[in-house]
This record gives structure tokens, sequence and C-alpha cells, in this order.
């Protein structure tokens, strides 16, 4: 039985990454970083883009300065403020006077709701908190700027005094606000307070000039995207949320969840389908902005939204996807993938081998010695699922089409101190500049060979300097390519350092991203597996897509990579 969506309505979408996502700890963005999410932003075509607090630091005031020099193509840019301070009027606060000169025009304004803020935050009466929401929205109304105004922790404050709460929303209203957005701003809230609530609000619509209502909701309980759906279906009509859920503590709903839902199952109208297929693209792109990793797993846009790794799954999956996954990924802009690893079938097998140009047949006895391989390798400890790159080689190499365009014929890293260097001395907040690594390395190479060294922070940062040195002459195109990526783990901790260790190396050339690895009891020779498998692999023709990398990855991501490598030269 097909089910019919039944709803046609349209669904307006507020970003806040550049704010309140930016409040995530650990994330900390440039004004080169917001202008670059705001242009993504806007080519994904969401209506309102919140770009921050203009005045409140130098960052945000120039931010809206230069984007009025670069606007946005679609999008409103929307500067975020509070109300008045308490006793003073509006066309005297400083504060109102510097989110005009941002020059938007719209501005979202929040206020208190709940009384305990009121009378214990801001240290005034009731009465005056009402005052200064009319005061604020009426001064920026004047001045010929449009109003969103955004209901701070309006769910607690309904439960415990709804009577107050509903008179903040009539204030705003009878202001000139355009839009009420009713924030659960402790994230405390679950769907069915959320659903109850927004429709309780809805059935007062008639002191609130029949303004439209909008949902703002924190991830602390789990359920900021779930709470922002069930207001949509109780009559909300714009959702304000963050790309990938940033923000503080636990984090916003998550645009990136919310809008497929709310298009593709609930039937509402969000983005053009043409803007939803580029979605992935949007969130992995900003992802690498914030210089934070994508979460792999992430519904709709995660890297394994859409992996199979059971044998059956993916048998099933190849005859009807509808077997096992939810909506076509191309409605989203990610892709399906079929993980290879020690659960896997032939199909799994099959299917990743055609990705890359090769198709056997199930009935192949090569295709069986590939599965067999693979399980062996798996068990002692490779993991090819996250390195596919490494697969692909291994696959060539079973079947005699690996073309070993250089070898490896021996290396050596050596790590020295300072003579008056002592573990007593070492200060944990320095940096380490007292230890350097030399490595040395022989390698063949289109009936040469090359022997080169060089140095580095660590012993794997000076292996790949190496490397480099003795290949660009012969592959100039490996200049390119950085490491954006290196993953450690210990894989039998009980055998203290002379654990096996499993190394993943991530590699970009700002165009695709690949990964490899290497196992092996010695950190240092897993690492230059990993390494070596990473440069051929870069030299093999191009068969299939690999997930995009963003257009730019910043500096800092790459340095953050440089410092991983720097391992001790130890055997874990």
């Amino acid at each position: 039985m097909k089910i019919d969506l039944g709803c046609s309505a349209t669904i307006t979408l507020y970003d806040t990454t550049l704010r309140d996502g930016a409040q995530r700890e650990g994330l900390s963005l440039s004004v080169q970083d917001k202008l670059q999410i705001a242009k993504l932003l806007d080519r994904l075509g969401i209506p309102f883009i919140e770009g921050g607090w203009p005045g409140a630091n130098p960052k945000d005031v120039q931010f809206f300065w230069q984007m009025r020099e670069e606007p946005l193509e679609q999008a409103e840019l929307v500067a975020f403020c509070s109300t008045r301070k308490p006793g003073r009027r509006a066309a005297d606060d400083p504060m109102l006077q510097a989110i005009l000169a941002a020059g938007t025009r719209y501005i979202t304004v929040f206020g208190k709701s709940w009384d305990l803020h009121v009378t214990e935050g801001l240290g005034t009466t009731l009465q005056e908190n009402l005052a200064m929401i009319r005061d604020t929205i009426a001064y920026l109304r004047s001045q010929g700027r449009r109003v969103i105004y955004d209901a701070e922790h309006w769910f607690d404050a309904y439960r415990h005094n709804p009577d107050y709460a509903l008179q903040t929303l009539v204030a705003a209203a009878e202001a000139g606000a355009e839009w009420l957005v009713l924030c659960d701003t402790n994230g405390g809230s679950l769907p069915h307070e959320i659903a109850a609530i927004t429709a309780a609000v809805l059935a007062e619509s008639h002191h609130l000039q029949h303004l439209p209502l909008g949902i703002h909701t924190h991830n602390d309980s789990g359920t900021a995207v779930a709470n922002a759906l069930a207001a949509v279906q109780a009559g909300a009509r714009m959702v304000q949320g963050t790309i990938n859920g940033y923000g503080e503590r636990c984090g916003n709903a998550d645009l990136c969840s919310v809008i497929p839902n709310l298009q593709l199952k609930l039937g509402y109208r969000c983005l053009p389908q043409e803007k939803l297929q580029h979605l992935t693209e949007i969130s992995r792109s900003i992802s690498e902005v914030v210089n934070l990793a994508p979460d792999d797993h992430a519904p709709f846009v995660g890297l394994s939204a859409f992996a199979h790794k059971g044998g059956i799954h993916v048998s099933a999956v190849q005859k009807n996807p509808l077997t096992y996954e939810h909506i076509a990924p191309e409605q989203v802009g990610n892709c399906r993938r079929i993980v290879v690893s020690e659960q896997a079938g032939l199909s799994n097998i099959l299917h990743k081998m055609a990705g890359f140009g090769i198709r056997l047949d199930k009935s192949d006895p090569q295709a069986r010695l590939i599965l067999e391989r693979l399980k062996t390798l798996e068990l002692q400890g490779y993991q090819f699922e996250a390195a596919e790159a490494s697969f692909e080689l291994l696959v060539r190499g079973l079947l005699g089409q690996r073309s070993h365009p250089f070898e490896v014929l021996s290396f050596n890293v050596t790590t020295t101190t300072r003579s008056d260097w002592n573990s007593k001395d070492w200060d944990p907040s320095g940096e380490a500049t007292d230890v350097q690594s030399l490595a040395a390395v022989k390698i063949a190479v289109q009936g040469q060979t090359r022997v080169t060294a060089a140095e580095g922070n660590g012993p794997v940062a000076a292996l790949d300097g190496a490397l480099r040195k003795a290949l660009l002459e012969f592959y100039p195109q490996l200049e390119a390519i950085h490491l954006s990526d290196y993953k450690v783990r210990i894989l039998d901790g009980r055998a203290g350092t002379s654990a096996k260790t499993r190394v993943l190396v991530e590699f970009s050339d700002g165009h695709r991203r690949w990964t490899t690895v290497g196992v092996s009891t010695n950190i240092i020779e897993a690492s230059c597996r990993a390494l070596v498998e990473g440069f051929e692999y870069s030299l093999l023709p191009p068969s299939s897509p690999l997930p995009a990398a963003a257009e730019h990855r910043s500096n800092d991501s790459v340095r953050v990579a440089q410092t991983a490598m720097a391992a001790p030269a130890a055997s874990s």
C-alpha cells in the first residue's frame, strides 16, 4: 500500500551554523571560514542565514562588512541580538546601533520568556521585560528592519508560567515581529511535549496577529531533530538548525536530517530537489571548513549512511535497494557503498571490484581466492572497510594487475634528542622541539635506484618526506598530495609495547580522498606500508569516484595530521 504523504506546505529553513553552531566546544571560525560557509549555505538554497551578533566581537563586525561587499545570491543574511537592556530606551542602546550598522534587512531578536530568567537572570520585573521586547522590536521596525523573534527557553517558560510566557509572544507580535520562534534552549523537552505546546500556542493565534511559528531545538536529550519534526507537524512553519548539528553542549537540530525527513518522508517543501541533491556535498564541505572530521555514521549524509557490510544484505540490495535502504541515496547526494570485511560475502567483493572496473563471476575461482585472502588479512588485523584504496591494490595484485610503479628496497629511521634532554624536565604544555627524526629510504623506480633522506618532527613525517624526495623526480603529480589524517589502533593491548598496531592514513589531492592501511608490531613499518600504498594508489588511472574532498582544506587540519604523524620511534 502506498502511503499518501498528504502535505505540500512550505517549511522555511533558517540556518544558525555561523552563530549557534560556532558555540560548539572546539570549533572556531575565522572571518574567511564564515564567508565560505555562508556561500555554501546560499548555494544549498537556505532562505535565512544567521551570520552572528554584530558588535559582540570584531570578527562578526568584519564578517557583516565583507558580506555587504559580497552579497548572497538568494538567501537573506540575518543579524542576531538580544532585547535592549533594562531601564534604557532602545534608541539609546549602543548594542542596537551596532546591529543596525550591519545593514541586514532581517534581524533576529531573542527575549526572555521564562519568569525565572527575568527576575533572577536579568534582575528586572516581568513588566519591564515585556517593555524591553516591545521597545526593541518597535524601534528596529521604525528603522526599516524586519524582525524574527526568538522566544528563549520557551518550553520551560510555558510549563512554569504559561500566562506570562504567552504575554511575551503577544508583546513581540504587537510590536511588529513577523515570525515567533519557540526555542527549546535547554534541550530538555521531548517530542510529545513540543507538539502539545506548539499546538497550544497556535490555538492562541488570534492574540498573536496570526503570525507563523518557528521552532529552534537543542539536542541535550538526543531529540532535537524529532522535536523539530513534531513542532512542524503541530503547525510550525520555520525550522532553525545547523549543518551537521553543530552547537553548544550537545548541539542543535541537524538540518542534514531535518530537511530530508521533512521533504522526503513527510511531504513538506523545503528545498528544490536539485538543491537537496547537494546536501551531502555541503555537509562534508562545511565539516572541512570548520576542521572537524565528518561523522561517517550521520543519517542521510554520512559515509556509512548507505553502506552495506553483511553478505546477505548486499545480495538483497543489489536485487532491490528497497530491501535495506529507506531512501535512494542519490536523493541527498550520497551513494551506496559495499563494505569489504571479514563478514563479506562474494556479493560484496564482486560489487566493490566492479566499482574499479574489474568484473568476475561468482563461479570464478579467483573471486573465492580474493575473499579468502581478505578474511585472512583481516584476521591478522587489517581493516579494508576503512581502507578501500588498499583493498583495490590487494585485488589488483592477486589478479596480476598491480603495476608496482616503485618498490621500497629498505628504509631506516632514527630519532635523536639534545644531549641534555631529560624526562624530568619535560613540559607537556610546550612544543616538542628537542626531538628530531631522520629517515633514509632506498627505492627502485623505473629501472633506477634512488637513496634519499629527509628530516621531520616525527618518524612518519620524516618517512613521508624521504619517499616524496625520491619519487617526485619521476612522478611530479605527487606534489599535490597531502596526508589529511593519520590514525593508530593498538590491536592487542595486553602485549604492551610489543602489541600489533594498525595504521590508517588518509590522503587527499584537493579533489578526492583515499585511505590505506598498514599492520605490524612496529608502528613505523605499519606507517611505511600505508604511506607506500597511498602514493602507489594515487598513480593508478582513475577508475571509480572516491569521496570528494572539500575544495579547500584548511591549513589547520593539515597541521593536525602532521602533528599526529609525529609518532615516537617505538614498536607501538
